[in-house]
């Protein structure tokens, strides 16, 4: 098989990427190594940055998105029951997008499979070859048969685990991570919202976080031990532990139910750099983790489609190479003040084993003064909205 691009990880980011070379005449080919119904079954976050919002425009996918989404002009914080609103749009002029990914996914793999996109699923054993020399494949087996594809680029997709990053040999690439003390206890809920907005909650018992998918259908986080289990916690004492944790007027009016999913995360910050190995170029979670807490997961691998999308394109339309030549140094400029953003307002807002009494007064002080500075306020609204690409 030949093409051009090799996408190897059929989640939003390879879909993304596929849709949009698409729209621009570039043919590509997706490697998936589960199923289309098991991508879709993965819970995910979803807010939306507007620059992510646009990428789905211009990738002509996003009807049911701009349909269907909600539109948040702001956040709610709060440190032991006194709480406080940001407005992104009055700071900004901007706001984010509530649309859970799992749509998001489902969106671009109906597109693909409109236009006749090429994806082949539960693929195993995915090898890239010859990413430092001008004629890279990829060779993998499916159905019990070794398959090749002969392309002009690889872009790897494939997640934290997947086989891209660990193709770079190490004595080219260099990983930073910090792995935080604890872990996110998540759960879906079939229950409307009980604030139009996010609420991300810190009180003395740990972090929350109030979030939602649509109209009947919540998110809601409570920060746990890495030691727990999702079988350690019922429905009834989670819900029980999340009212401790949030603004007791959110708490008097939440609906509770029966999960309908549950499961615990663990946060750690990742990068590794370079992003780009001579024509194989790592996007979203196979080249850097951000904890949660900022909404920066999805967002920064749209940024990475976005920077190796205008790329490609600037090769295949103009002749052109200073776009792919300094893909890594762009995207990395951008993850990494998204990096901070994350590590700043995870530290802002959890507690952590080992800290002080100075500690969390200064912890305290800090949420004080986001509260009472428009300045500080801008900041994090700028941040939370997305920085430019």
């Amino acid at each position: 098989m030949r093409t051009q691009v090799a996408i190897i990880g059929g989640g939003p980011s390879g879909l993304l990427l596929s849709q949009l070379l698409h729209q621009r005449g570039i043919d590509s080919v997706v490697l998936e190594r589960k199923t289309r119904e098991y991508v879709l079954g993965r819970i995910r976050a979803g807010v939306l940055e507007v620059g992510f919002v646009n990428l789905m425009r211009e990738a002509g996918v996003a009807e049911r998105m701009d349909r269907e989404c909600f539109i948040h002009d702001g956040t709610v914080i709060s440190r032991d029951n006194l709480s406080f609103g940001i407005n992104f749009k009055e700071l900004t002029g901007s706001h984010v997008v509530v649309y859970g990914q799992t749509e998001v996914t489902r969106d671009l793999y109906d597109a693909r499979e409109a236009a006749g996109g090429k994806i082949v699923y539960e693929v195993d054993g995915v090898e890239i070859h010859g990413a430092d020399g001008d004629a890279p494949y990829v060779t993998y087996h499916k159905d019990g048969a070794e398959q090749r594809i002969d392309c002009d680029f690889v872009a790897g997709c494939d997640g934290f685990h997947g086989v891209s990053r660990q193709s770079i040999p190490l004595s080219v690439r260099r990983e930073y991570e910090k792995l935080y003390p604890f872990g996110w206890l998540g759960i879906l809920s079939e229950t409307p919202p009980v604030n139009d907005e996010l609420i991300y909650a810190s009180s003395e018992r740990g972090f929350a976080l109030c979030s939602m998918r649509n109209e009947n259908l919540s998110r809601y986080y409570i920060q746990c031990s890495l030691s727990d289990s999702p079988e350690d916690w019922t429905d009834a004492a989670f819900w029980e532990e999340l009212k401790r944790r949030i603004p007791e007027e959110a708490a008097e009016r939440l609906v509770t139910g029966p999960s309908v999913e549950k499961s615990i995360a663990p946060l750690r910050s990742f990068v590794t750099e370079p992003m780009r190995w001579g024509r194989l170029f790592l996007c979203g979670d196979a080249a850097h983790i951000v904890p949660p807490t900022g909404a920066k997961g999805l967002n920064t691998a749209a940024s990475d489609i976005h920077y190796l999308y205008h790329g490609l394109v600037q090769h295949y339309q103009d002749g052109e190479d200073e776009g792919i030549e300094r893909y890594s140094e762009r995207a990395l400029a951008r993850i990494w003040k998204a990096e901070r953003f994350s590590w700043w307002m995870t530290t802002l807002l959890h507690r952590f084993p080992d800290q002080s009494a100075f500690d969390l007064r200064i912890q305290a002080a800090e949420v004080a003064f986001l509260r009472e500075n428009r300045a500080a306020q801008t900041v994090l609204a700028e941040n939370y909205v997305g920085l430019p690409y």
